[in-house]
Formats: structure tokens, C-alpha cells, sequence
């Protein structure tokens, strides 16, 4: 959710601060703001909107100063205004906040009773207010930051910087990561490995509790107990922090683009050439696994219901499919050879760690797919799987999600393999169909053209009906989902065989209906539903094969063909239609395709 950096720098850090906030946009924002010490002094510039607003700002009103904190803000506390807007600021402290302070009204009206009174309507406000109050009283810089976290109740990453102090950041993480950037006489601060990639290759991660006194010399760890600890600091890959468009008109156009090149990194990572699959450390032994739960938010959660008839249908493995933010609060029962799986692209997904925490002393294992190797949900793990989509940064997932499919996938094969409910011929037939998939979804990728043309439709529309079947009802809910995120349309998903259930009644001639069926043993059953919406005069775009285009043509409105796939695997490829039709309609209705409104690419609060 909201961007944070920091720097300790040897030149004028407003630029850099700003440069380093342009590659957090992704995350989602609604205001920015920057803060620096300039020969003692305290300042700061904010803005509403987009970051050029923030340069606009800066242009006629310059920030000097080697050191400075920067911050674009999601709004939960307060709507998007300067002046809720961060940095805040309280006498000599200036900070800036990710999380939620869930304990910000009792911390309010404790220090309005001391006639400390907030400009803001925001929870961060009330700690600066804190800090400031313990500096008046005495305490060192150090000293206020400390005795401020003790009073905090939430979520946060939180970053200080103090008036005088041209040569001091303080760092603290409880729920949002922070990692912390080491530079030749320079020190950095980020919410992420991306934020930071321009000046440093050298990452250490805070932990769950700590805080950092970080000056240009380096940087000084404390645990949550307030005893000093030794993070150690890693390379990072610099190639999976670059973030350009490559000569595409939005991110999410060059995420689409680039599945088939990261499916087959995915697939060559875990597959020997002989196509044994390869597990990091001990491995997963399927047989000892009496359930899988499996839990995750938003497109995440599809892929885990993809995935729920992949367990179940080649290994035999009862699975339960959670949303993450309800999971821990129906206090699930956990029984002992019960294996949970968390998925999350980014591995910081605040309801999803919180569900891995529930799990760890009741799960026989903890599992993880996430696309940051680094990430809390991989660190707390007993084996965290790499999906190599690299930096995704639209905030609709694309790659992100085909490449959870097929580390999925590859899953549900060895688990099948291992639980003895599949010969070696049947193993081999299903591998090899795997392997093809990057070829057909590169093919797949010729639908750009046909898929602007019925996405003019589609952009008329003001409600939209998704239908899949079996292992494509999980797709029709993605397709939804993309569609809703960055068109604005009311999109919905049903299986197809419930739509008589109820949902018939939406069906009228201005509906669109987007019917996913590939020519499967549910096609004949999934025609039969398309049929009643076509009697009812509902416009059907259908998705399928040439077969199932040469037996189901007659009456559609629109047809997407693919090429024909392995019905197993078939939710992989059709993931790439959902996406297009999405990105085209987005575009024809003229919104922002990357960074749509209200949402955030991380959600690091629950």
C-alpha cells in the first residue's frame, strides 16, 4: 500500500526521494509528500494526486537538503487531502507511516488532555505528536522513538527524521516491511527491494519488531525486546528490481506480454530435463499430508481454487480454499497431518500472514508461493516456493497469477506422483502438456487484436456476467475481478450450473455474458447453460477451442479462439482472454490502467 523512502545522502535528496517514489506508484496512492533537514531545519512539500503534482510543488517551491523522507499515501484514516497527506509533522519530528495505528483515539484524546491537538484526521499524526512530546520532556531522538512504539498498538513501517539531525533516520516495522539499503557512505530506507534498486544492490530486512537507528555509517538493530540484533544484509538480484515499461503503453500490457518467457523460468526452475521435479530443502513428503488448506486474498485466492480440482482430481488430497481475511476469525480447526499453503505475490499481504501465524503451531507444515523470495510470508515459512514472475507492477496481477498456476500445478503433479494416484505414463502425458503451455499462451497472445474490437462493446456495458464451469469457474471469477479493477464495470462470476439458481434474472440484451469453455467434459453442460442466456437475449462472447467454436457458434454475439490445451491445464491459457478483454476495455473506457482507483498493488493493513 503506501510508499515509503528514506535517504542519507551526499547530494540534494528531493529528487532522488521523488525518482524513488515514482517506482513505488504501483503500490497504489492518493497524496505524496517529501520532508528533509537542510542546515538544521525541518521542511517539508506535500500534494494531492499524482506525483507530478508533487514536482509541480517543488518547482516553484524547492526542498533542499542531503537528507529527507518521502511517503505516497493510501488513504484510510482521512480523505485524500494535503493536509492528511505525509509527511506529518509535530514541532522537530517528521515521519511518515504505512499501517494502521489501531489505537490512535486513545492516543489522541490522551494528548489532547495535554493540550496537544491534531491538524490531520489521520492515526500517524498522533505519532509524531508523541515523539515531539518526549523530545520536549528530555529524550534523545533514539530515546522518543522508543518510548513511543511501546505506546503504539497496530500495524506499521514507520520512518523519523528530526530537526538538527542531518545524519539520522529511525526505522521501525511491526505488520509493513521496511528493508534498509547500504551505501558507500550513504544509507537508505525503503518499503521494498524496488524503492531502492538505484542505489544499492545491498538489502537488510528488518524483522517482525524491529527498529533501526540508521545513520551514514550504517545501522544499529534492535528486536522488539530491545536487544540488539544482527540482520544480515543480502544482495538482491538487480534484474527483479528494474521496473520500465519496454517500450509498452502500460505495465500491465508488458506483464501480459512477458507470461510466456516467465512461465518457462518457472517450469525450468522446479523441472530436471529429465522432469523430476526439484523442491528446495528437504522437500515435501505428499504422502504424509492428510488435508491441504489453502489460503489467500483476492487473485491469489482464484489461483488456490484453481488448484483445489488439481489436488483433488490428479493426487487424491482433500483441500480447503480459504479467503484470508476470514480464515483466523472462524477459528478453524487444524487437524495434526493437515499442510497449509499461503499464497501471495507480494508475501506481505497483511490477512495472509496473519492466517500463516494462526496455522504455525497447529499445521504439520507451512507452505508458501509467493514472487518475493525475501517477503514475511517466505521468511516464516517451512518451504517458500518462488513463482519468478518478476516485479509485477500493474496492480492487476497478470503473470503473477499465470506463474502461481503452474507452480500450483507442478505441485498437484508431485503430490499425485508421490500419493500413487497416477502411473508414470499418465505423469509423463500431464508434464509434457504442462510444458507446453508457455507456447500456446505466446499464441494465445494474437487475441490482443479481436479483443480490442469486442472490448468496445464491453465498454458500453454497466453490468457484465462472467460463466465458467469446473476448473473455468475459478477463471470466470478472475476475469471478473480484472475487469471490475480496472474498467469500473459491475462484473460478476457464477458457475454455469447455477445460474438458473437465481442470477438468470440479470440476463437482459444490454448484458454482456463472457462464457469460458474449452471443449472438456463439461462443455456439452456449460453449452446448455449459454443456451438459456441466448434465449433470454443475452449477448454471449464465448471463449473456447475450435471445437468448441465449430459445435457452439451459432447465435453467439462474439468468439475468442484459442488453440486447443490439455483440459487440465486449460484455466492457464484462458487466463490470458480474461486479461486482455479486461486491459482493452479499461483502455476504451479511457481509466488508468496501472494504478486504478482506490486499490493498492500490497495490502499491507487488514
Amino acid at each position: 500500500m503506501c510508499g515509503i523512502i528514506g535517504i542519507l545522502g551526499s547530494h540534494e535528496v528531493a529528487p532522488l526521494l521523488v525518482e524513488s517514489l515514482k517506482r513505488l506508484e504501483y503500490r497504489g496512492y492518493d497524496s505524496a509528500g517529501i520532508a528533509t533537514v537542510n542546515e538544521g531545519r525541518l521542511d517539508r512539500r506535500r500534494a494531492v494526486g499524482k506525483l507530478v503534482n508533487l514536482s509541480d510543488v517543488l518547482v516553484h517551491d524547492p526542498l533542499p537538503g542531503h537528507a529527507g523522507i518521502g511517503h505516497t499515501r493510501w488513504a484510510t484514516h482521512g480523505v485524500p487531502a494535503e493536509r492528511n497527506a505525509h509527511p506529518h509533522r509535530a514541532g522537530r519530528v517528521s515521519v511518515v507511516h504505512n499501517g494502521i495505528i489501531e489505537n490512535f483515539r486513545e492516543l489522541r484524546a490522551w494528548l489532547a488532555d495535554r493540550g496537544l491537538v491534531q491538524e490531520s484526521d489521520t492515526d500517524t499524526e498522533t505519532v509524531a505528536l508523541l515523539a515531539n512530546l518526549f523530545l520536549s520532556e528530555g529524550a534523545s531522538p533514539e530515546e522518543a522513538v522508543e518510548m513511543t512504539l511501546q505506546r503504539l498498538h497496530g500495524a506499521y513501517a514507520l520512518l523519523f527524521i528530526f530537526e538538527g539531525e542531518e545524519d539520522l533516520l529511525i526505522a521501525a516495522r511491526k505488520g509493513s516491511p521496511l528493508a534498509i539499503g547500504h551505501g558507500d557512505g550513504e544509507m537508505f530506507v525503503g518499503s521494498d527491494a524496488i524503492a531502492l534498486a538505484p542505489f544499492t544492490s545491498r538489502i537488510t530486512y528488518l524483522e517482525e519488531g524491529d527498529w533501526a537507528v540508521v545513520t551514514r555509517a550504517g545501522a544499529r538493530i534492535k528486536d522488539g525486546a530491545g536487544r540488539l540484533a544482527n540482520r544480515p544484509a543480502k544482495t538482491i538480484q538487480i534484474e527483479s528490481a528494474q521496473v520500465d515499461k519496454a517500450g509498452h503503453r502500460h505495465f500491465m500490457a508488458k506483464e501480459i506480454a512477458e507470461q510466456p518467457s516467465r512461465l518457462t523460468t518457472a517450469l525450468n526452475h522446479y523441472l530436471a530435463e529429465d522432469g523430476t521435479f526439484r523442491l528446495p530443502g528437504q522437500g515435501l513428503d505428499f504422502r504424509a499430508m492428510d488435508r491441504l488448506t489453502m489460503v489467500a486474498c483476492g487473485t491469489a485466492s482464484y489461483a488456490c481454487l484453481v488448484a483445489k480440482y488439481w489436488f483433488e482430481q490428479i493426487a487424491g488430497l482433500p483441500v480447503d480454499v480459504d479467503v484470508a481475511s476470514e480464515f483466523r476469525y472462524r477459528e478453524p480447526p487444524i487437524p495434526p497431518r493437515t499442510a497449509a499453503l499461503f499464497v501471495s505475490q507480494s508475501g506481505e499481504t497483511a490477512d495472509t500472514l496473519a492466517a500463516l501465524r494462526y496455522c504455525r503451531d497447529k499445521a504439520a507444515t507451512i507452505l508458501s508461493v509467493v514472487n518475493v523470495a525475501e517477503s514475511s510470508i517466505a521468511r516464516e515459512s517451512d518451504l517458500a516456493l518462488p513463482i519468478l514472475a518478476g516485479p509485477e507492477i500493474g496492480v492487476a496481477s497478470t503473470k503473477a497469477f499465470s506463474c502461481q498456476l503452474v507452480v500450483l500445478a507442478l505441485l498437484a503433479l508431485e503430490a499425485g506422483r508421490q500419493r500413487g494416484h497416477m502411473d508414470e505414463a499418465t505423469h509423463a502425458e500431464r508434464l509434457a502438456a504442462l510444458r507446453s503451455i508457455p507456447g500456446l499462451v505466446n499464441h494465445a497472445l494474437g487475441l490482443s487484436e479481436a479483443s480490442d474490437r469486442v472490448a468496445a462493446k464491453l465498454a458500453e456495458a454497466r453490468d457484465i456476467l462472467f460463466l465458467g464451469r469446473g476448473r473455468m469457474y475459478p477463471l470466470a471469477l478472475e476475469g471478473a475481478l480484472k475487469l471490475k479493477e480496472i474498467s469500473y464495470i459491475h462484473a460478476e462470476a457464477y458457475a454455469s450450473g447455477e445460474l438458473k439458481h437465481g442470477p438468470i434474472a440479470l440476463v437482459d440484451k444490454s448484458v454482456p455474458v463472457i462464457v469460458m469453455a474449452p471443449h472438456d467434459e463439461l462443455f456439452d453442460k456449460t453449452v446448455s447453460n449459454m443456451q438459456e442466456v441466448m434465449a433470454r437475449g443475452g449477448q454471449v462472447l464465448l471463449v473456447t477451442d475450435r471445437e468448441g467454436a465449430n459445435v457452439a457458434a451459432h447465435g453467439v454475439w462474439e468468439m475468442l479462439v484459442l488453440p486447443d490445451v490439455a483440459a487440465l491445464w486449460a484455466p492457464i491459457l484462458y487466463a490470458v482472454p480474461a486479461q486482455l478483454l479486461a486491459y482493452h476495455t479499461a483502455i476504451a473506457k479511457g481509466t488508468d490502467v496501472d494504478q486504478p482507483r482506490n486499490l493498492a498493488k500490497s495490502v499491507t493493513v487488514e
